[in-house]
């Protein structure tokens, strides 16, 4: 008993801990998150991110799978449900002939699930909805005087950090046969700072007596609702192979918050200038004696329908306004796959959990007219068993991961991003009643 209260100490020290763990570690280091809500971040957990981010299919009791909370109803009444994870990044950055390195840390997600009643699982967690930061510049000769021998550059400096953080409650019905729905409420909050800065340079040297420096500052402080509902079905083919057919719909909406922009003394602001997209995902998993599972997802996101605040001008006024324009849609596929030679075998290795995955998404930038960048990857990772127990416990989850961002024109940044994500599973059988003769 005493064991089990630590652990919830520690559970509501992690979520106590959330906000200002998240605001230190979670910048994405690429100059790609500058455009409207900032980069979306993956919302998988530690067994599915190594499965290439698969989800809509997948239905175990003994993971927590908040992409498709139907799953949550396969939760059985002795579990309780604990996962963690993090995440340590390398990127190289590259443009025409410039290179550049960064690393950085974030804290990808804690979620919690267990069962409220026969049929009826519940999950609460916590994850980054999308992530803000860079530092960069961009250099563009203005003019070149013969007769003075001067060279005049305009550099450009852009800054940010930010993004959106969720909540989520959510739950998991299992009504009849095999047959499961479930639905996510979500509470979102954040930040977004965009910052641009100039300076001029004659042959080479700062000169600030002779121009105007001017910032822009780009802010909002964003606060909204998100809600998800999902659909699982089972298909029982024979003793040994079974499939499961999922399905989500992700509700989008208009963001209330203000949005403002600070320049030349001047701010403007405009209200509801954000937007969430509609999403509509499809997937399967086929499970094969209880060894093998595979698994595809297929997901459209309407960003192309979202607005983000631009500065405008009508009627020779300048107005900040919400505008499309930003995005596009954007379709994914994911693939995946898991093996596990034994799951109730005495011996550790027949145990232990073998993830493989791949993923590709299509540009949902805009970006001077341009398509930004395509995004394509790889995975792959182990689920440790952590006790000497066979039931399929508690687990370390290592991943590794490679994505490319590959924009449609050489005068855009390439991203070549390596990844290892470290989670931890807790599923231990809390609520076994022992008796004692």
């Amino acid at each position: 008993m005493n064991l089990k209260y630590s652990i919830l100490s520690v559970i509501t020290f992690l979520f106590l801990s959330i906000q200002p763990l998240s605001a230190q570690t979670n910048g994405s280091n690429s100059p790609y998150s500058r455009f409207g809500l900032g980069l979306p971040n993956e919302q998988s957990q530690g067994f599915n991110r190594s499965m290439g981010g698969v989800a809509q299919g997948l239905r175990n009791g003994k993971r927590v799978n908040m992409l498709n909370p139907a799953s949550l109803s396969a939760i059985d009444s002795l579990t309780f449900l604990f996962d963690v994870g993090m995440g340590l990044q390398y990127s190289r950055l590259s443009m025409g002939g410039n290179r550049q390195n960064v690393n950085n840390t974030s804290f990808d997600y804690v979620n919690t699930a267990f069962r409220l009643l026969p049929g009826l699982g519940m999950g609460i967690g916590f994850v980054p909805y999308t992530s803000i930061g860079y530092t960069f510049s961009q250099d563009h000769p203005v003019l070149k005087d013969a007769m003075l021998n001067q060279t005049v550059t305009q550099t450009l400096f852009y800054e940010g950090d930010g993004g959106l953080h969720q909540f989520y409650v959510g739950a998991g019905w299992n009504p009849f046969g095999n047959l499961s729905v479930g639905l996510n409420l979500s509470y979102l909050w954040g930040s977004i700072n965009n910052t641009v800065s100039q300076t001029f340079y004659v042959n080479g040297s700062s000169n600030s007596s002779d121009f105007i420096n001017p910032n822009t500052k780009y802010s909002a402080d964003l606060k909204t609702w998100k809600a998800d509902i999902g659909l699982q079905y089972i298909l029982t083919l024979d003793k040994e192979n079974e499939l499961t057919l999922g399905a989500t719909v992700g509700i989008g909406h208009k963001i209330g918050s203000e949005a403002s922009v600070l320049r030349d003394d001047t701010t403007l602001s405009t209200n509801k200038a954000f937007q969430l997209p509609m999403t509509y995902s499809i997937g399967a998993a086929w499970k094969h004696n209880r060894k093998l599972t595979l698994a595809a997802d297929f997901t459209l996101e309407k960003w192309g329908d979202c607005v983000t605040p631009k500065i405008a001008t009508i009627d020779s006024m300048t107005v900040y306004k919400a505008s499309k324009g930003t995005y596009s849609d954007r379709f994914k596929v994911n693939i995946g796959a898991e093996y596990v030679p034994a799951e109730y075998d005495r011996g550790y290795f027949h145990r232990v959990n073998y993830r493989f995955g791949a993923y590709y998404a299509s540009p949902h930038l805009k970006i001077n007219g341009m398509d930004g960048p395509r995004e394509y990857g790889l995975t792959a990772g182990l689920g440790l068993p952590i006790t000497n127990r066979w039931n399929g416990g508690s687990l370390v989850n290592i991943g590794f991961q490679w994505t490319r961002r590959d924009p449609s024109s050489s005068s855009l940044v390439t991203e070549n991003i390596f990844r290892i994500n470290i989670g931890l599973t807790f599923n231990e059988p809390w609520f076994i009643k022992w008796k004692f003769k």
